[in-house]
């Protein structure tokens, strides 16, 4: 192996680990252990939930915290991840919407947009709807 691979290969490890530094070393939250390895959704969300209330050191609001980690673990994990426990990561973060009386995330820009540029949306498709009648006339 020549030194220019096993530099290379050094670099590639060290970045290849940062999530796991992360979880390690972070100043946080202070998370039960093992609490992705939970069986249940509600389980997961309940705990997430209690370590992010009780937490200081956070700096936004308790929901965005536990929403961070939980898509944090979901990230890290990647393919790695057997379909079983991702759907249970997944509907986690339904059941830490419910607890935080959060509706789900929208999925389309359009719902993300600010009212302004709704009514804006809003008129030009009916000025849109008033020519195609105009020129099916």
């Amino acid at each position: 192996m020549t030194a220019h691979s096993k530099t290379m290969l050094r670099q590639h490890s060290s970045r290849a680990r940062w999530s796991a530094r992360v979880m390690q070393h972070s100043d946080a939250m202070d998370l039960k252990a093992g609490v992705f390895k939970l069986k249940s959704a509600r389980a997961v969300a309940l705990s997430l939930k209690k370590s992010s209330d009780a937490s200081h050191r956070r700096k936004s609001s308790p929901f965005r915290s536990a929403m961070s980690m939980l898509n944090f673990e979901i990230n890290r994990g990647g393919t790695n991840l057997t379909a079983e426990r991702r759907r249970v990561l997944q509907q986690a973060k339904q059941e830490l919407r419910k607890l935080y009386g959060r509706t789900a995330a929208p999925n389309s820009r359009a719902s993300r947009a600010s009212p302004r540029t709704r009514a804006k949306s809003k008129s030009n498709s009916a000025a849109a709807k008033r020519a195609t009648a105009k020129r099916g006339n």
